[in-house]
C-alpha cells in the first residue's frame, strides 16, 4: 500500500496509529483528566468571550474582535483535540467523511492560532505607528474580512487533501478508519505539502510579529506605545507556544520508532504538555493581562458563586 501511494511516513508509526490500548482504570483517569482540563479552559474562554460580547464598545473594536476569534478558534480546537484523543484511546473507528470533517476543523483551528497572532500584531502596529488611520484601516468590516482570510488560509491545505482523497478513493464515503490525519492522508506529497505549509506560515508569522515589534519599539515614545510593545512581545511568546504544539507529531513519531512501550506510556504526556496546555494557557494569559478584559473576566467568574450565595 505504501509503495502505491508513495508515502514517506514511517511504517512503524502508521502501524501504531490505531493506538490499541487496554482500557483499564489508568486509561480512564488519563482521558478524564484531559477532558477536565479542556472543559475548564473552554469555560474560561467562554467567560472572556461573553464578557467581550456584553460590551458593545469592545464588540466594535478590532483588537477585541480578533481576540474573540482567538477564543472561539482555540475552544473549538480544544473540544475536537480532546475528542480525537479519547477516540484514539478507545480505538474508535469513524467513516472517512465524518473523520475528515473533524480533522478539517481541528487542523484549521490549530493553524488559525499563529495567523490570528499575526493579525493582532499588525493591528497594534497600525494603532501605534499610524494612529490617525487606525480607525479606517482596522475597521470592524476589514477585521471581519481578515478573519475570513485567516480561516481560508488555515483550511486550504486540508480542503485540497480531502478533495483529492474524495476523487481518488472509491470507498471514501463508506470506508471506516481510525481517525488520525496520518490514516487519512498517506501520500508523500500530502505530507510534504503539510510540512511546507507549516514552515511557510510560521516563518511568515514570525517575521510579521518581529517586524511589528521592532516598528512599535522605534515609535515607543509614549506609555501607550510601551504597552503595545509589551503586547506584541507577548504575541511572540504565544507564537513560541504554538511552535511547541507543531512539534507534537514529530515527537510522537520519534517515540513510535524508538519503542512501542515508550510510545504508549509517554504519548499522553506529549499530548498534555506539548499540544493541550500551550493552547489552553495562551488566551488566558492574554486575557488576564488586558486591562479591559481582566475585570470582566473576574466579574463573570465570581458571578455564579455570588448569585448562589444570595439565593
Amino acid at each position: 500500500m505504501v509503495g502505491l501511494n508513495g508515502s514517506a511516513l514511517d511504517i512503524d508509526f502508521l502501524q501504531y496509529q490505531p493506538f490499541m490500548v487496554m482500557i483499564e482504570w489508568p486509561t480512564y483517569i488519563k482521558a478524564s483528566f484531559v477532558m477536565m482540563i479542556s472543559v475548564l479552559f473552554i469555560y474560561f474562554n467562554s467567560i472572556m468571550f461573553f464578557g467581550i460580547c456584553s460590551k458593545p464598545t469592545l464588540c466594535e473594536t478590532s483588537r477585541y474582535i480578533l481576540f474573540s476569534q482567538m477564543l472561539l478558534s482555540d475552544s473549538i480546537h480544544l473540544v475536537l483535540g480532546s475528542l480525537l484523543y479519547c477516540f484514539s484511546l478507545s480505538s474508535v473507528t469513524l467513516t472517512r467523511v465524518i473523520c475528515s470533517v473533524i480533522i478539517l476543523l481541528s487542523s484549521t483551528t490549530f493553524r488559525n492560532a499563529p495567523l490570528n497572532l499575526a493579525a493582532m500584531s499588525l493591528e497594534r502596529y497600525v494603532a501605534i505607528c499610524f494612529p490617525l488611520r487606525h480607525a479606517d484601516i482596522a475597521s470592524p468590516r476589514r477585521t471581519g474580512i481578515t478573519i475570513v482570510v485567516v480561516w481560508f488560509l488555515g483550511s486550504i491545505n486540508f480542503v485540497i487533501d480531502i478533495f483529492i482523497s474524495a476523487i481518488t478513493d472509491n470507498q471514501y464515503l463508506t470506508g471506516y478508519v481510525y481517525c488520525t490525519r496520518e490514516r487519512l492522508f498517506l501520500a508523500k506529497w500530502q505530507y510534504d505539502m503539510y510540512q511546507g505549509f507549516n514552515g511557510f506560515f510560521f516563518a511568515a508569522v514570525g517575521l510579521t510579529i518581529i517586524y511589528t515589534y521592532g516598528g512599535i519599539l522605534v515609535a515607543a515614545r509614549s506609555i501607550k506605545a510601551q504597552k503595545a510593545s509589551r503586547t506584541v512581545l507577548l504575541h511572540l511568546i504565544q507564537l513560541g507556544l504554538c511552535l511547541t504544539s507543531f512539534l507534537y507529531g514529530t515527537i510522537e513519531r520519534a517515540l513510535a520508532v524508538f519503542s512501542s512501550s515508550l510510545f504508549n506510556n509517554l504519548r499522553y504526556l506529549n499530548f498534555l504538555f506539548i499540544l493541550l496546555l500551550p493552547r489552553c494557557l495562551s488566551p488566558l494569559i492574554y486575557g488576564l493581562r488586558d486591562e479591559s478584559i481582566c475585570p470582566l473576566f473576574l466579574y463573570y467568574l465570581r458571578l455564579p458563586s455570588s448569585t448562589a450565595v444570595k439565593n
